[in-house]
């Protein structure tokens, strides 16, 4: 009992060592429909005895900066400051993770001691079931369909389908316009891998949901899994 107490207070010790307290660790955000970035602020302070120094810090996706209070990367005990990640959306919808990580004085290089999580739901206005299609080499080459639905105020229209590979033929039906559209996609043959990707144009007012891409696969049957014939 005595050794599991010691270790729990150097467990306590090293916990409380990092210094940098976060109010929340994960931000929820419900972006607008049109808005083009979304700005997260997490809160903390030092709430150690010592001062603590950030060494540095990143984003794990290219469509996020990082700032850090003005620059500041060094807090005496009991000062606060803010991590503010800046998401730009770009083609992004629906609910999207995203981190940011810093290192604290004392980190390994490996390992940072802290890390942020925004989480921003976008909104679907061109929603796609599924987005990709998926074939079996030498399976069958029936086709299937790309269910397109629009989720917003006014209609959407669906103005244009391209496609990038000849391996794949392809058909829009119209089910309600400006409301829901049907993609038929089928694979000329299955002998071998292949991809095509599938450019849906919209006359959507907003840009960035204006133009949706959908995929079209041929592959190779995945392995089948070694546990579900494993013996007890």
């Amino acid at each position: 009992m005595k050794h599991l107490l010691m270790c729990w207070i150097g467990l306590a010790g090293l916990s409380h060592a990092a210094g940098l307290e976060f109010e929340k660790k994960l931000l929820e955000i419900h972006a607008p429909a049109d808005s083009p970035n979304v700005t997260a602020d997490f809160k903390f302070t030092n709430t150690s005895d010592k001062p603590v120094s950030i060494l540095k810090y990143d984003a794990a996706c290219s469509c996020m900066a990082v700032q850090i209070s003005g620059g500041k990367l060094r807090y005496g005990p009991g000062e606060s400051g803010t991590v503010r990640a800046n998401f730009e959306m770009g083609n992004f919808s629906g609910t999207v993770d995203k981190a940011v990580v810093l290192w604290l004085e004392g980190d390994p290089e490996d390992k940072p001691s802290q890390q942020l999580t925004v989480r921003v739901h976008i909104p679907v206005l061109v929603e796609l079931t599924p987005k990709t299609l998926q074939w079996d080499v030498d399976g069958d080459a029936k086709a299937q369909t790309i269910k397109i639905k629009m989720n917003y105020k006014t209609p959407i229209h669906v103005t244009s389908v391209s496609g990038s590979s000849e391996a794949f033929t392809y058909e829009l039906k119209t089910i309600a316009k400006g409301k829901e559209y049907e993609l038929v996609i089928s694979p000329t043959g299955t002998k071998q891998p292949g991809l095509g990707v599938f450019r849906i144009e919209t006359d959507c007012d907003l840009a960035r949901h204006k133009i949706q891409q959908a995929f079209a696969v041929v592959r190779r049957p995945l392995p089948a899994d070694a546990g579900s014939t494993a013996k007890p």
